[in-house]
C-alpha cells in the first residue's frame, strides 16, 4: 500500500501532461523506463520546437539564428510576470518543492505556471536516506530514472507554461555531481594537490556528462576562494592558496564541464574566504585585506576563468567588503565582473545572500528593499532555501511602484536566457537516450579517473631513513590504528554524490597487504567529550579513553609496521566548522605519543592524515618517522593511501597550502609580502631575544618521492623583452634516483623593483611531469605579460619596466635554478639588448691570462684585445647542446699566429679539432672550420711566442 501512495504524484503528473512520454509501471509498482525519451505533440517539429505554440517558427526558436538575437526575440514576447519567474531559484523535492513531478496544481496555484529559473538540486538524493531513498523514492536510482523525471518536470514547463521556456536544471559538483550516485572525487582541496591541468580538466569532462545524463544543466562548481586562513570551515573546498594556481586549474575545470554543453557556477565571488578571524555561520564578515590584496588574490581567479573559460555563472558571496555587502555592490557586480572582465553569464545568490541586506548587513529595511538594492546591482537570479515568491512577488511589486526600473529586469533576465540558449536547452530541453545515462554515470573510466585524482592527490611529507615504501616481505604484521582507519564519512560529505561505496584506509590496506596479517584498533574517537573545549584547556583522559588507547598499543605492539590514520572529518571540517586551533583533535595527540615510541624497537611508524586543513604537527614532524598526507581522497582514497604505503604508486604531489607551526602565527600563507612573515631570530631560553617560532612547518609547493630530481640548464628565450612582450622559460628535469615518479615543476617570478610592495614571489608556472629512472625532460613554461604585471598606484594592472628574477624549483622554498630579465619601453629595446648581449657574453670567456681582457674578443670593438703567450688559452662557455663546426677569429697585426682550438663536453678534458697558422693578420674576421660535435666550451691555445686577438664570432656563445 505504502508504494502505491509513493506513486501517486507520479500518475497525476502522467495525467497532466499526457502520454507523450508515459513510461508505464511493473506489476510491484515499480516505474519502467524505456531507453529513449521523446515527447510528441505539435510543437515538436523537424529541427526546431515550438515553444510559445503559436504555429510558425520565431527566431527564439530558430536554432540557425545567433544567439543574441534569439535572446532579444523571446525577451520582447515577454511580460513582467515571465521576466520576474526568471530571476528565481525553485529549491527541490524536499527542500521547498513538495512534489516529485509535476501536479495539476503547478499550472494554476504556484508561482512558477509563469516559468522559473532554475530548479536547484531536484531529486538529488540529499539528505541520503529516508524519502530520498530508492527504494522510497523511484526518482532517484537508477540515472535513467532520474532523467526521466527531470525529463518530466522540464516537459512541464516547455508544454504547459506560455513561452515554454525551459527550467535550467542546477545541481552542487564540488567533488562529483551531488546525485544519489555519481562518480566520487577528492575534495576539491585534494584536487589542488595534483598540480595537474589535463586530469582536473578531464574530472570537469566527467562531472558534465554526468551531469548532462541526469539532467542538470548547470553545475556549482568549481570554487574560485583562496585559501588564506587555514582555521576557515570551508578550506577543504579550496584548491589552494595561489591565486595562479587556483586560476589555472578553475580554467580546466570550467572547460571540461561546459564542453558538455552544461554551464559551470563558481563560487562565492569574492573575498568570501577571508572572513575575520575565518568565522563562519553570521559571522561571514569584514574581511581582514586592503584592496589591493582583494584584487590580486581574491579577484583575480575570477578575473582569468571569465575571459580564458568563458565562465557562464557565478555565485554572489554574502560577505561585505570594506562595508559594502558584495550582494548588494554594483562595483563587484556590475563594474568589475561585467565591464572589466566581460561576464556575459547570469549571478546567482548564495543562500539568504539577499536577505541578509537587511537582516545581517542592515543596508536595508527590509526585504522588498533588499531585494532592490541586489538587483540594481548585478544580481539575475535569488537561490536560497525559501519559496520563490518571496523573492518574486517583491520584485514584481518594486517594478509596478515604480521604484525599479523594467529595464534593469530586462538586463537581468537577459542573462538568464543568454545562458540557456548557450546550453541548448531550447534546441533540446530533454535527456533524450536515458540508456546511454545508466552507461555514463559511475563508468569504469569514469572510476578510473577519480582512482588517479586521488592517487595523484597525496603528498609525501616525511621520510625518514625510507620508512616507507613497506616491503611486503619483510613486514608480516601490519597495525592500522586511529578514528579515521575505518571512517569514509567525509566521501558523501555535502557538495558530492552521497551514496557511493567508500574504500576507507583500513580497508585499502587489508586488499593491498597480501599475506601480512592486518589488525586494527580504533584508539580514540575524532573528537572527544568536551571538544573544542579541549583545545583550550587540557582535560583529564577518562578511564574509556585510557583502555582505548591501551588497547591500540597491544595491538601495535605485536606488529611489524604501524599505520597511524588520524586527521580531521565532517565534525572537524566544512562549512560552518571553523577551528580555534589547527593542533591534531580530541585524544589523537596522545595516542600518537603513546604509539610512536615503538619505532625504537624497530617497528615502521606512518603517520596517515586524512583532513580537510593544513595541521600543525609539530610534534609528528619531529618525532614520526614518515608522514603521508591524503587530505579528503574520495571513494578510491583507502585503495590509493594503500598504494602508496606499499610503494604501488611513488607520491608525487606538492602542496597548495601552507602548513604553520602554530595558529599564532596565522595569518601566514602564500604569496606573501616582503618580511612579513619574518620576525625576531635567535635560540630558545631565558637568554635569547626571541618572542616567537618562525617560519613554515611544511611550506607552499612541498612534497617527497621515493626517488630523487635534479634541475639543470635554465634557459631563457630572451633577456630583454618589452611590457607587451613574453618569454619562454626552459630547464632540464632529472630523475635521477631508482624509481619513477612524479616532479611537480614550480616556477616563481619576482618584480625586483615596483612602484608598490610586491610579493617576495609569485607562482607563475608548474608542470607534473613522469620520469623513469635516469630519464630527462625539457620542461617548458611560457610568460605572458599579464604573468608580469601589478598593480599599480592607480590600481591599474601594468607591467612596470624594471628587472625581474625567475626561479624554478621544487618548492616556494627550494629554488634550484634563477635567471633574471629586464622589461624596458619599446623604444629602449634595441638598445638595452646590445648592452645586454655584450654584459653577458662577457660573462661566457675566460683567460688563463689576462683575463680582465678576455671579454674584448667578444665586445664588438675592433680597437680592444686580449694577448696570450704561448700555451696560454682563452676559453668560450657555449649554450647548451650546442655544436660548433667553426669560429672566426680577428687577429691583430703582426706575423702568423700558430694556435689550436679545442672543444670539451664537461669534466675539464678538452680535445684538438683543428690546428695551424693564422693568415689574415690585418684585423680582418677569418673563418676557421673543423669537425664539430656537441660541446659545452670552445677553447683557442696559443702555441706561437705571442697572439693577440681582437674578436672573435662564434654562434654558438
Amino acid at each position: 500500500m505504502a508504494k502505491q501512495t509513493i506513486l501517486l504524484p507520479a500518475l497525476a503528473a502522467l495525467c497532466l501532461a499526457g502520454n507523450a512520454a508515459a513510461q508505464g509501471f511493473g506489476k510491484a509498482g515499480e516505474p519502467v523506463i524505456r531507453s529513449e525519451y521523446r515527447p510528441k505533440g505539435d510543437m515538436y517539429r523537424d529541427g526546431w520546437i515550438d515553444f510559445n505554440k503559436n504555429g510558425k517558427k520565431d527566431i527564439f526558436e530558430d536554432p540557425a539564428q545567433p544567439v543574441d538575437k534569439r535572446v532579444e526575440d523571446l525577451l520582447s514576447q515577454m511580460n513582467l510576470d515571465e521576466k520576474t519567474a526568471q530571476m528565481a531559484t525553485l529549491y527541490g523535492y524536499g527542500r521547498v518543492l513538495t512534489d516529485r513531478l509535476p501536479t495539476p496544481e503547478w499550472k494554476t496555484d504556484r508561482i512558477w505556471k509563469d516559468g522559473i529559473g532554475a530548479i536547484d538540486e531536484h531529486l538529488n538524493g540529499y539528505p541520503r536516506g529516508g524519502r530520498n531513498s530508492p527504494d522510497k523514492n523511484p526518482w532517484v536510482w537508477p540515472a535513467s530514472n532520474h532523467a526521466w523525471a527531470l525529463n518530466e518536470v522540464q516537459r512541464f514547463f516547455v508544454e504547459n507554461t506560455r513561452l515554454g521556456i525551459p527550467v535550467d536544471f542546477t545541481n552542487e559538483g564540488l567533488r562529483g555531481v551531488e546525485s544519489y550516485r555519481a562518480t566520487n572525487f577528492p575534495t576539491q582541496l585534494g584536487v589542488g594537490h595534483t598540480w595537474n591541468r589535463d586530469l582536473v580538466y578531464k574530472m570537469g569532462e566527467i562531472e558534465g556528462r554526468e551531469a548532462k545524463a541526469l539532467g542538470y544543466t548547470n553545475i556549482y562548481a568549481p570554487i574560485l576562494d583562496v585559501g588564506r586562513d587555514q582555521r576557515w570551515g570551508r578550506y577543504e573546498e579550496v584548491y589552494g592558496e595561489s591565486p595562479y594556481l587556483v586560476a589555472e586549474l578553475g580554467i580546466q575545470m570550467v572547460r571540461g564541464i561546459q564542453d558538455q554543453g552544461v554551464a559551470a557556477t563558481s563560487k562565492h565571488f569574492v573575498g568570501y574566504s577571508n572572513g575575520k578571524g575565518a568565522r563562519e555561520g553570521m559571522a561571514r564578515n569584514n574581511p581582514q585585506m586592503s584592496l589591493r590584496e582583494m584584487e590580486q588574490i581574491h579577484v583575480y581567479p575570477f578575473g582569468r576563468v571569465i575571459r580564458e573559460a568563458g565562465l557562464l555563472g557565478i555565485m554572489s558571496s554574502y560577505n561585505d567588503f570594506d562595508g559594502e555587502p558584495i550582494q548588494g555592490s554594483r562595483h563587484w557586480l556590475t563594474e568589475v565582473l561585467r565591464g572589466r572582465y566581460g561576464f556575459r553569464g547570469y549571478v546567482v545568490s548564495d543562500s539568504d545572500a539577499v536577505e541578509y541586506l537587511y537582516s545581517k548587513h542592515f543596508t536595508a529595511a527590509d526585504m522588498k528593499e533588499a531585494v532592490r538594492q541586489a538587483v540594481e546591482a548585478g544580481l539575475n537570479v535569488r537561490c536560497t532555501f525559501r519559496s520563490p515568491d518571496s523573492f518574486i512577488v517583491p520584485l514584481r511589486e518594486l517594478v509596478k511602484e515604480g521604484a525599479l526600473s523594467e529595464e534593469v529586469i530586462d538586463d537581468r533576465v537577459r542573462d538568464i536566457l543568454r545562458v540557456k540558449f548557450l546550453c541548448g536547452l531550447f534546441d533540446n530541453p530533454y535527456k533524450n537516450d536515458l540508456k546511454a545515462t545508466d552507461a555514463e554515470v559511475c563508468s569504469e573510466a569514469n572510476e578510473a579517473v577519480a582512482k588517479q585524482i586521488s592517487l595523484e592527490s597525496i603528498v609525501l611529507l616525511k621520510n625518514e631513513s625510507h620508512t616507507l615504501p613497506l616491503n611486503r616481505d619483510s613486514v608480516r604484521r601490519i597495525a592500522v590504528i586511529g578514528p579515521n582507519a575505518a571512517a569514509t564519512d567525509f566521501v558523501t560529505a555535502r557538495y558530492g554524490p552521497n551514496a557511493v561505496e567508500p574504500v576507507s584506509v583500513l580497508d585499502g590496506i587489508r586488499a593491498a597487504a597480501g599475506d601480512a596479517e592486518v589488525v586494527y584498533a580504533k584508539g580514540c574517537e575524532l573528537v572527544d567529550d568536551n571538544w573544542p573545549d579541549s583545545e583550550l584547556m587540557d582535560y583529564p583522559l577518562t578511564q574509556q579513553e585510557k583502555d582505548s588507547i591501551a588497547r591500540a598499543y597491544e595491538a601495535a605492539a605485536g606488529a611489524d609496521a604501524v599505520v597511524l590514520v588520524l586527521g580531521g572529518g565532517t565534525r572537524t571540517c566544512g562549512e560552518n566548522k571553523s577551528r580555534s586551533s589547527l593542533d591534531l583533535p580530541g585524544r589523537q595527540q596522545q595516542l600518537l605519543e603513546a604509539i610512536t615510541p615503538l619505532k625504537e624497537q624497530g617497528k615502521k611508524v606512518i603517520l596517515v592524515l586524512i583532513n580537510g586543513r593544513p595541521l600543525s604537527i609539530n610534534w609528528a614532524d619531529k618525532y614520526v618517522p614518515a608522514i603521508v598526507e591524503a587530505w579528503y581522497p574520495g571513494r578510491h582514497g583507502g585503495t590509493a593511501v594503500a598504494e602508496v604505503l606499499f610503494g604501488d604508486y611513488n607520491p608525487g604531489g606538492k602542496l597548495t597550502v601552507t602548513f604553520p607551526r602554530s595558529v599564532g602565527q596565522i595569518p601566514f600563507n602564500f604569496p606573501t609580502l616582503p618580511s612579513a612573515q619574518s620576525d625576531s631570530w635567535g635560540a630558545n631560553g631565558p637568554r635569547s631575544h626571541r618572542a616567537r617560532v618562525n617560519g613554515a612547518l611544511y611550506p607552499f609547493g612541498f612534497g617527497l618521492s621515493y626517488t630523487t630530481f635534479a634541475y639543470s640548464d635554465l634557459q631563457l628565450s630572451d633577456t630583454v623583452i618589452t611590457p607587451h612582450q613574453g618569454l619562454t622559460v626552459s630547464c632540464t628535469v632529472t630523475n635521477t634516483g631508482t624509481r619513477a615518479g612524479d616532479e611537480v615543476v614550480q616556477l616563481y617570478l619576482h618584480d625586483r623593483i615596483a612602484s608598490v610592495m610586491a610579493y617576495e614571489k609569485v607562482l607563475r608556472g608548474f608542470e607534473r611531469v613522469h620520469l623513469a629512472p635516469g630519464e630527462s625532460k625539457r620542461v617548458e613554461f611560457r610568460l605572458l605579460p599579464r604573468d608580469l604585471e601589478i598593480l599599480d598606484l592607480n590600481y591599474k594592472w601594468t607591467v612596470e619596466p624594471g628587472d625581474f628574477t625567475v626561479m624554478v624549483g621544487a618548492s616556494s622554498e627550494d629554488m634550484k635554478l634563477k635567471r633574471d630579465f629586464t622589461v624596458v619601453e619599446a623604444g629602449r629595446l634595441l638598445e638595452m639588448r646590445a648592452s645586454e648581449r655584450k654584459g653577458s657574453l662577457a660573462a661566457k670567456v675566460s683567460a688563463s691570462i689576462a683575463d680582465d681582457k678576455a671579454a674584448n674578443t667578444v665586445d664588438g670593438n675592433l680597437n680592444t684585445v686580449w694577448e696570450g703567450t704561448k700555451n696560454q688559452y682563452i676559453t668560450y662557455e657555449l649554450r647548451s647542446g650546442a655544436k660548433p663546426t667553426s669560429i672566426g677569429i680577428a687577429w691583430d697585426e703582426g706575423a702568423p699566429v700558430e694556435f689550436e682550438i679545442q672543444l670539451s663536453s664537461g669534466g675539464g678534458l678538452f680535445i684538438p679539432v683543428w690546428k695551424g697558422k693564422s693568415r689574415l693578420n690585418n684585423g680582418s674576421m677569418e673563418t676557421y672550420s673543423f669537425d664539430g660535435a656537441t660541446s659545452s666550451d670552445l677553447r683557442i691555445v696559443i702555441l706561437s711566442d705571442k697572439g693577440r686577438i681582437k674578436e672573435v664570432k662564434l654562434d654558438e656563445l
